[in-house]
């Protein structure tokens, strides 16, 4: 039985967020997709989440049916802003965040930042480049060549170069929904991967704090999970062992596994 509820939106930090609720009942989640994913292609995540948790799943702002255009702000430190307006403007009290690789750093400066009403947070390889770091080991031309394909128009087949391990059915949702990401919000979050330290705010972190680390991805090496953990001496680390960054495509199975019962 499906766990969608709706897709809805709300006026939140100034910007009309769209966001698909799953499930209703149970601890409430909040999920913040990574940085080329609208809320939709979390889907099939959602649905089983939803089946615990009441659910929200984010359009992060450009992506999706959340608000974008050349007017606004892309910057991480709004970004995060947008996560705790949202909670804020839902009347959303107590909940927990879920975020993968961009919206995991979102998630984490939302939750170091504004900490009140939220129960456990979720990283889900977040990067771990900034200044003076190793770069993010994913190349800009695959970004900005994907997003370009679907705004012309691409198939699910031809989606197959970007994404060759993805199911037919994601990659066709993939297809259908990447022209939604505007360019130069996807270039802002890129650049802010090299050019925004998220390290800072791991000590600031004072609620229970999972690391999802992907087993076969490039973005967290031991020596990061190690200096992660001794910033946040509190933080689990799980690590999927057969997965790559995009870790519920690679492998779903693991990575709920790995969530097991956290969030409770």
């Amino acid at each position: 039985m499906s766990t969608y509820l709706y897709g809805a939106q709300v006026q939140a930090n100034g910007i009309r967020q769209h966001y698909l609720r799953y499930g209703g009942r149970g601890p409430v989640l909040i999920l913040i997709p990574g940085i080329t994913s609208p809320a939709i292609t979390w889907g099939f995540v959602a649905e089983r989440l939803g089946e615990r948790y009441d659910t929200y799943v984010l359009d992060v702002r450009g992506r999706g049916l959340s608000a974008s255009g050349p007017d606004l702000a892309y910057d991480a430190e709004t970004c995060a802003q947008d996560v705790t307006a949202f909670a804020t403007a839902l009347g959303l009290s107590r909940y927990s965040l879920l975020g993968h690789s961009m919206g995991a750093r979102f998630a984490l400066r939302a939750a170091a930042q504004h900490p009140q009403g939220v129960q456990r947070v979720v990283l889900v390889d977040p990067p771990v480049s900034g200044p003076g770091r190793r770069a993010y080991p994913g190349k800009w031309p695959w970004y900005v060549d994907s997003i370009r394909a679907a705004e012309a128009g691409i198939s699910a087949e031809q989606m197959r170069a970007y994404c060759p391990t993805w199911s037919e059915e994601q990659r066709q949702l993939r297809a259908e929904w990447l022209h939604t990401c505007y360019e130069p919000a996807i270039e802002r979050a890129y650049a802010d991967f090299h050019q925004v330290d998220s390290h800072q705010d791991y000590p600031r972190l004072t609620m229970p704090t999972l690391l999802m680390v992907a087993g076969k991805g490039e973005v967290i090496l031991p020596e990061d999970r190690a200096e992660i953990c001794a910033l946040q001496p509190e933080i689990s680390v799980v690590v999927v062992e057969n997965a790559g960054h995009m870790i519920p495509w690679d492998d779903e199975e693991g990575f709920f596994q790995a969530l097991g019962d956290f969030l409770g």
